[in-house]
């Protein structure tokens, strides 16, 4: 079995598809060509995992983007007929498959977010244009549904569609070592760092805290917050390392007080278990979180760290000051966390379901 797998948009090492899907791909004996912005990204194609074959696409960046769908269409015009599946990881690539789905394989889309709603969070788009873009990927997702094979990261995406569909979900690998425990002074952040994910609210936490507790932050920053991040590490505020591949990023999180997911109430983020919260249990540290309805419910309901109103620097602060000085709690949520990851939210219960349904849908399985 062959999968061509496709992404302009995301770094090739992105966690859900490089780390998770592919590693299942190929662990479960199936050819794979990943097609993705390797120099784009300056990302070197050798840290693609063994025996994966590479294609390097442009990079849609901000409003930049026709030139990576023009080559990743002809990409998939070319390769795709030689596979057996084709996965592509971003909707605008729909446009790369119209009226040449009848040439291909089966085409499945993995549905990573809501993409309309999170076009608020795309500073890069025109307020004004907002409305008609979300319209249009309404449009396109309704299309979608009648052509290709939708699988979705979240169960609550399902509200969107007409048709049931697969859902695995985006959960981290599960730990093969045992962790430090928990420490007391360091403060970790690991994602995008943009002002709809508390990037504001951390530097602010960060600044109170700067005789107390270190802060580091593991992720790209966007352009609007880019300049705010540096100035607090020119201050000795906080480390920040920029994007670190995932298997790399998740070693740094050990022994860490807490991890920080201080991310705005927008819908898009309303109907999800933040991957972060998850990612830091796995590296058995607890986390503190803005109360969104799905992942403050899960960090209460499991008592794996402090929910705390959006936007309230002031709260922030004293959870982390409340976890620093009392370690037999810390430690409680953080090895109740651990457990959740290793027993049941882990990539290796989800991915062989993933492997199954492309195998399912495979011409030639």
């Amino acid at each position: 079995m062959r999968v061509l797998v496709v992404t302009v948009v995301h770094t090739p090492l992105d966690a859900r598809i490089h780390n998770r899907q592919i590693r299942a791909l190929c662990d479960a004996g199936i050819e794979v060509t990943y097609a993705a912005p390797w120099s784009a990204t300056q990302t070197p194609v050798d840290t693609a995992l063994q025996g994966v074959h590479t294609v390097d696409l442009p990079r849609a960046v901000g409003r930049r983007r026709l030139a990576a769908l023009r080559r990743a269409r002809r990409c998939i015009r070319a390769r795709g007929p030689r596979h057996d599946v084709v996965l592509l990881h971003d909707p605008e690539l729909l446009l790369a498959v119209v009226g040449r789905i009848r040439q291909l394989p089966p085409i499945v889309l993995d549905v990573h977010e809501d993409t309309a709603t999170s076009l608020v969070d795309r500073p890069w788009l025109p307020s004004v244009v907002r409305p008609l873009a979300a319209w249009v990927v309404r449009r396109l997702e309704r299309w979608a549904e009648r052509r290709v094979h939708l699988l979705l990261a979240e169960e609550a995406y399902q509200r969107r569609f007409t048709l049931p569909h697969p859902f695995v979900p985006n959960v981290p690998p599960r730990p093969t070592d045992e962790p430090p425990p928990s420490g007391d002074d360091r403060v970790v952040y690991l994602g995008r760092i943009a002002r709809s994910r508390g990037a504001l609210e951390m530097l602010a936490a960060a600044e109170a805290l700067r005789d107390e507790l270190r802060f580091e932050l593991i992720g790209p920053a966007d352009t609007d917050v880019q300049h705010h991040v540096e100035e607090a590490a020119a201050a000795g505020h906080v480390t920040w390392t920029g994007f670190v591949p995932n298997d790399e990023a998740l070693r740094r999180l050990d022994g860490a007080l807490a991890g920080l997911s201080l991310i705005e109430p927008q819908p898009n983020h309303a109907v999800s278990l933040q991957t972060k919260v998850l990612e830091y249990l796995s590296r058995r540290i607890p986390v503190v979180t803005s109360d969104l309805p799905v992942t403050g419910a899960f960090v209460r309901e499991h008592d794996v760290g402090i929910v705390v109103p959006h936007g309230d620097v002031p709260a922030v602060v004293a959870a982390l000051r409340s976890l620093r000085d009392d370690e037999t709690d810390r430690r409680a949520k953080a090895d109740r966390g651990f457990a959740l990851i290793r027993n049941e939210l882990n990539w290796e219960v989800a991915g062989p379901r993933f492997v199954e349904h492309l195998r399912g849908l495979s011409v030639d399985p």
